[in-house]
């Protein structure tokens, strides 16, 4: 089974846009991935708010900070 993520985020941020569009590939090839906007966590802001896009795994919570390519993604999702 493929890992899940969440991809942390807010409503306004163009680079977590950019970041969604290179996940797609790993979606569409299985990735279960979780939206999840940080002003709904608690303490999200002040532990995310300048660190945005965020990818975390939520088996072992391991997080990619952005900027992050494909390249970085797949060796993420392997590592550990």
């Amino acid at each position: 089974m493929a890992p899940h993520c969440q991809l942390l985020v807010t409503e306004a941020c163009s680079l977590c846009r950019d970041a969604e569009a290179v996940l797609v590939p790993f979606i569409e090839h299985g990735l279960l991935v979780e939206r999840v906007d940080i002003v709904t966590l608690d303490k999200g802001v002040a532990r995310y708010g300048l660190r945005i896009p965020v990818l975390r795994l939520i088996a072992d919570g391991r997080e990619l900070d952005w900027p992050f390519d494909s390249q970085q993604v797949a060796a993420f999702l392997t590592a550990g």
